[in-house]
Formats: C-alpha cells, structure tokens, sequence
C-alpha cells in the first residue's frame, strides 16, 4: 500500500521549528534594537520658534558660560529655560557692540517681537525623562558631572539635537562607574576643556570615551586627588530616580 504522504513531509516538521524559531529571533532582535530610546530619541531635533537658539554661535563662538541661561542649576533640580527678557539684556538694540548683518539682525526680531508684546517663547524641550523618572541636575553638577556628559558637544550645535539616549541602563552605567565621567567642578560648564582634556574620541556608537588616568596625570591632574573631592558611590536602587 502506497503512503498517504510522501517521505520528505517528515522534514516539516523540523523545517517548520526552524522557520519559527528563526522568526522569533528576528522578531525579539528588531524589538530589542529599534524600540529603544537609543534608536527613537537619539539626533531628536525639534523645530523651534522663530529662527531658534543657536548652541554654536552663543556658547560656541561667544564662549558664553551655559549657566548664564541655565541659571541656578547648582542648587535646582530642573534646569529652567531662560525669559525672554534674559535675551533681551543682549539683543536690545545690539548691546554686544558687535558686527551683525541685516538677515541676522532680523532672526532674532521674533525675540524683540515677544518681549514688545509681553510674551514668553515656547522653546520646545528636547531632554526629557518620563514622568517616573527623577533627573536633579543641581545633585548631577555638583557632583562634578559635566553637561558635556550628557549633552554632547552642545557649543558646536547650530540646532541642539538630543546626542545620549537618557534610558536607565545609560543612566546605570555612569552610576556603576562614576569615576571617569566626572571631572573637576569649577569645569563643568567649561565644554571645551572637557572634550579636549576628559572626552577626546567616541567609539563606533558614538559614546564618549574619556582618556585614561595616565592622560590625565600627563596634563597635571591628579586622577585620585579629584575623585576624593567629589561624591562617588552614587545610587543604584529603584528609589534613588523613582519615587
């Protein structure tokens, strides 16, 4: 008697658990690697009002400390926004006594504009954690954690684009090894000795990668000198960021 089906149809089977374990493995690879706040939320650049806050000419070219805009974010959890009458001390009828052409000069009328009409500018946030995290940034600062850290290399952003992914397991590895992320805490808005002397080359993901202690000592610092300044230990457990 002649069989139903042929020989090779046991192979199915086996066939069909390959197929599907194979799937799985794409399916949980391009989860793992897509739904990720390093994939999404990475190069985020919003539009911003009017002509926007250019990084590269205000912190860059005219090396302005960022705190004159970001005030008190050593003693405040949340690092504010500037009033449009924060702008205003400069851009009032040119107070820099600098040189600037007539289509620059016109960029910024929306910031004239504003104030004239006693509003505010909705700047739209780019850093955000979600609403069950904590981020308090005067503990961060004074901690010797640079705003190059997280931020980037915001002085030569004409557009700020979010440059860290911000997700926990980021967050947890600088908790787990705080040591060579921070640096001396009359430097922490100081962005370019940061990347020339803490954080000069990145690796393939683009993550920083701070020199050795050897560099360090090699420009006259003190590795453990600095560390014995500064908080370590910083938490690990849940309740540390969420409460």
């Amino acid at each position: 008697m002649k069989p139903i089906f042929p020989k090779w149809m046991n192979m199915l089977p086996t066939l069909g658990f390959f197929a599907a374990s194979g799937t799985a493995v794409l399916v949980i690879g391009g989860f793992w690697y897509y739904a990720t706040p390093k994939f999404w939320e990475v190069g985020y650049m919003p539009q911003q009002p009017g002509s926007g806050f250019n990084h590269q000419i205000h912190a860059g070219k005219l090396g302005m400390d960022c705190r004159y805009c970001h005030t008190n974010v050593e003693e405040s959890w949340h690092a504010n926004v500037p009033a449009v009458e924060t702008c205003m001390n400069c851009h009032t009828e040119n107070r820099l006594n600098v040189e600037i052409s007539t289509a620059t000069d016109e960029k910024v009328q929306f910031i004239r504009d504003a104030y004239a009409e006693g509003k505010g500018i909705e700047w739209r946030n780019i850093h955000v954690v979600p609403d069950y995290a904590s981020f308090p940034h005067n503990a961060h600062v004074n901690a010797g954690v640079s705003c190059y850290s997280c931020h980037g290399q915001i002085q030569g952003m004409p557009v700020v684009a979010q440059a860290q992914s911000l997700s926990m397991g980021w967050c947890l590895d600088c908790h787990r090894n705080p040591d060579e992320n921070l640096v001396p805490k009359d430097k922490v808005t100081d962005l370019y000795w940061v990347e020339n002397h803490w954080f000069n080359t990145m690796d393939e993901n683009g993550n920083l990668i701070p020199v050795s202690a050897e560099e360090r000592a090699h420009k006259g610092i003190d590795p453990q000198a600095l560390v014995d300044t500064l908080k370590r230990n910083p938490p690990q457990y849940c309740g540390a960021c969420h409460y």
